[in-house]
């Protein structure tokens, strides 16, 4: 099985150079990366993100690899362990299955780390499908921006601190959080050429917009982007993901993972969309207009070997 973006080991290296330490686990037919956030008293939280990676209708397989799971983390002192596994709602009956076999071994229900919700373009098909794919307007607000002189481009290292200074734009205008320069430097470093793209779009050699994107296997991961303030009526942000989907299936991908979207189903997105405008629901109305299929992850699992600093944990970060 190919593991998740999160589960590799350059993610690793990533989150090891920002407070986190890190130990993959292999067994004969599943593997698992494991981080770990220090705690005081040397105590930590041990957390799997998307994964393990593992085809969970394989009892042995599952046994085992949780197995070892458990006893990295309680060797690490941990105070309880966070599973998110890459399994979505409502795919046959895994899910069903997954959430049983999770609850029934101890685990309970918790809040993501990561975002439950998502939208997946089909990048499979010829560009010209892809596009018909797409709302409308969306359609037209690429071309529009490639037709008002709207250019993309491949960066660099170089790049970075320009896209680090959109961010901070992006974040004062719909009250995100963003990383740090150094952050993104890591990301890029570990990742790029082959497994990162760095993309601005830039009208007359102004920069209007960034992304990065990822790819592992055969799917295509958007998860940094930024634009700026100014000219936002050229549509640069529609034009630059449209490159980033190109780049992804000129790469093999087959799928193109918008990454992060309220965490609701298709018929509450859609009835619900026009009206709010807290948490994702501001972005959803961007990606809806790709035409991807939104998928819903079975979420986060909890399993707990020190129930009464758990308690106090949940407490604290409640009130933080």
């Amino acid at each position: 099985m190919t593991p998740h973006l999160l589960q590799t080991q350059a993610w690793a290296d990533l989150k090891s150079q920002f407070g986190w330490t890190t130990q993959f686990l292999q067994t004969e037919r599943a593997s698992a990366q494991l981080l770990f956030r220090r705690l005081p008293l040397g105590l930590t939280i041990a957390y799997v993100p998307k994964g393990p990676t593992v085809d969970w209708s394989d009892l042995t397989a599952r046994q085992a690899i949780l197995t070892q799971i458990h006893l990295t983390a309680k060797q690490n002192r941990a105070i309880f362990l966070k599973l998110e596994p890459d399994v979505w709602q409502n795919e046959s009956d895994e899910s069903n299955e997954v959430v049983t076999l999770l609850t029934k071994s101890g685990f309970v229900p918790s809040d993501s780390i990561q975002p439950p919700g998502t939208a997946i373009v089909d990048i499979s098909l010829p560009e010209d499908k892809i596009l018909a794919a797409m709302k409308q307007k969306t359609r037209y607000n690429i071309r529009l921006s490639g037709r008002k002189g709207v250019i993309v481009r491949h960066g660099s290292t170089d790049d970075l601190p320009l896209f680090q200074q959109l961010s901070k734009q992006t974040a004062e205008r719909d009250d995100f959080g963003i990383h740090s320069l150094t952050y993104y430097q890591t990301a890029y470093n570990l990742f790029a050429p082959d497994h990162c793209a760095l993309l601005i779009a830039e009208f007359e050699g102004q920069p209007l917009a960034a992304l990065m994107a990822f790819r592992q296997g055969q799917t295509a991961y958007y998860l940094y982007g930024a634009s700026s303030n100014q000219k936002r009526n050229l549509m640069p942000a529609y034009l630059i993901q449209w490159e980033a989907i190109r780049w992804g299936k000129q790469h093999g991908c087959t799928a193109y993972d918008l990454w992060g979207i309220p965490n609701a189903d298709a018929t509450t997105l859609e009835a619900e969309f026009k009206q709010r405008y807290d948490g994702l629901w501001g972005v959803y109305r961007f990606k809806r207009g790709f035409g991807g299929q939104v998928r819903q992850s079975i979420g986060a699992f909890d399993y707990v070997y020190r129930p009464y600093l758990y308690r106090l944990y949940r407490l604290a970060r409640r009130y933080r």
